[in-house]
């Protein structure tokens, strides 16, 4: 049996079909900056916290309303990643506001550079924890 009728059968754990789902997320902590463009034509500056290929959480000062729309801009490993997301319900951190958001619009040219420079992010961690070893 497939993985996807797996799922469907209702054969697959709880944790399985978490970890089929649910796409690779890396914890940037603030190191990729991104330009939010706010329906108002107004701009924000920000820290990505986390980020997958289906949204993230953003760093800001001050949170945005939930379900607004924006525009993100941001540069990772040499690719230049736009898109359009929507803003979820922010949650108070020590430093200012961790607000997740979700992409509504991603080409699909993006996607697949987000995918790469994820995976490629993703060795370089696993690399570092074993020469760290």
């Amino acid at each position: 049996m497939s993985e996807a009728s797996d799922l469907r059968a209702g054969n697959v754990s709880h944790d399985e079909r978490v970890a089929v789902d649910r796409p690779f997320r890396a914890k940037l902590r603030g190191s990729v900056l991104v330009l939010i463009r706010l329906p108002n034509r107004r701009q924000l500056r920000a820290a990505i916290h986390q980020l997958s290929t289906t949204g993230g959480v953003i760093h800001l000062e001050k949170p945005l309303d939930e379900k607004v729309e924006v525009d993100l801009i941001f540069h990772i490993d040499g690719s230049t990643i736009r898109g359009k997301a929507q803003m979820l319900f922010p949650m108070w951190a020590t430093q200012g506001w961790l607000q997740p958001f979700r992409f509504t619009t991603l080409s699909q040219t993006c996607h697949n550079a987000l995918q790469a420079s994820l995976k490629a992010f993703a060795g370089q961690m696993a690399h570092g924890a074993s020469a760290g070893q």
